[in-house]
């Protein structure tokens, strides 16, 4: 059963001029194309959820943004260079498509929710932090400081890099450095103490 929320009302009632038509336009979509969709609100702008995210808009100053969550497995036209998805920045009622193509476009995405259809997001890998020379030596100092740096992973690495070379002065430098060498000859990670005991 269709869910409509006061506070997409309310959205709606405080958009710019231009914008009320637009969202009211998809709104209205939404609820013909998937009569159980749920009304909410996410990110302080208006959601669609059906069995999951199912799509969202929102209104701008000059400009509003309508989309759907899996957009990119869509087959109905939607395929573009735009990260956004076609309806990225609407200005005009007339760059949204009429009621009937919309309402498709929903129980599209609304089919793509009930198979359960995910989208790969591809995460892209830090590369491993590089060891500045200077901590590079402290460590070759102490052997069971370099045996565990070598040991530990590379967050466990970034964290020491970014909270040492982060000290605004020489002074934090290098006492920064002392305790972390000292931390790591026991095997300890930078956030040692915030970490769950198993």
């Amino acid at each position: 059963m269709a869910t409509k929320d006061p506070r997409v009302d309310a959205y709606i009632d405080k958009a710019q001029p231009f914008a009320k038509p637009i969202l009211r336009r998809f709104r209205k979509a939404m609820h013909a194309g998937c009569p159980g969709v749920v009304e909410t609100i996410k990110w302080s702008n208006p959601a669609f959820d059906y069995k999951g995210p199912l799509a969202g808009m929102a209104a701008f100053t000059a400009h509003c943004a309508v989309g759907f969550w899996k957009q990119p497995l869509l087959r109905s036209g939607l395929k573009t260079g735009r990260t956004m998805g076609p309806f990225a920045r609407l200005e005009a009622i007339d760059e949204l498509p009429d009621e009937k193509t919309l309402v498709t476009l929903v129980r599209e995405a609304a089919a793509l929710n009930d198979a359960g259809a995910t989208i790969a997001r591809p995460r892209t890998p830090k590369p491993p932090p590089k060891t500045p020379s200077f901590l590079r030596a402290a460590l070759q100092k102490n052997k069971q400081a370099w045996t565990a740096w070598n040991a530990f992973p590379p967050s466990h690495r970034r964290e020491y890099i970014d909270w040492i070379t982060g000290a605004k002065q020489e002074q934090t430098r290098v006492r920064r450095l002392e305790k972390a060498i000292a931390q790591i000859a026991e095997r300890k990670s930078q956030n040692w103490k915030y970490e769950r005991k198993r």
